[in-house]
């Protein structure tokens, strides 16, 4: 089994790490967070997360960070291995509830799971009328008799 790190700009750790725990309770042992304030210095988090990645105790864990190039990407590098530890970067919600369904293959396919579950987790959604209801009169861009009144 994996264990899942997420390593983000406070408040997005906590917030996704309670997302998941939310669908999946029985996790919280394998999912970590750890949430970079903005004037921490970049020593001071890369030790708290050595100290959070031991306490996982796992064979193998994730790593998941919010953008690339930030602190806590920057972090995480450093943190990895590439061997037991492997990083993905621009986590959202769907690549952290993929990773959690997903923890027990392999490090390489849960990676591979993660991806899949982050692109195909974003989606335009097409707005419609809820079904056998008709569209409030008014809420149409194309109703508008001149656009041009609402513009300060």
């Amino acid at each position: 089994m994996n264990g899942i790190f997420i390593i983000a700009h406070a408040p997005l750790a906590s917030a996704l790490r309670q997302c998941a725990l939310h669908v999946f309770p029985d996790s919280s042992q394998a999912l970590l967070a750890l949430d970079v304030l903005p004037q921490a210095p970049p020593e001071e988090t890369l030790a708290q997360a050595r100290g959070l990645l031991r306490q996982l105790d796992l064979p193998s864990t994730l790593v998941l960070t919010d953008v690339f190039g930030a602190t806590p990407c920057n972090v995480a590098q450093k943190l990895v291995d590439g061997v037991h530890t492997k990083l993905l970067t621009g986590v959202n919600l769907p690549m952290l509830l993929r990773s959690v369904s997903y923890r027990h293959e392999s490090l390489d396919a849960l990676i591979s799971r993660a991806m899949i579950g982050a692109t195909q987790g974003v989606i335009q959604v097409a707005v419609s009328a809820p079904q056998n209801q008709p569209r409030a009169p008014g809420l149409s861009s194309s109703h508008d008799q001149d656009h041009r009144d609402h513009q300060q």
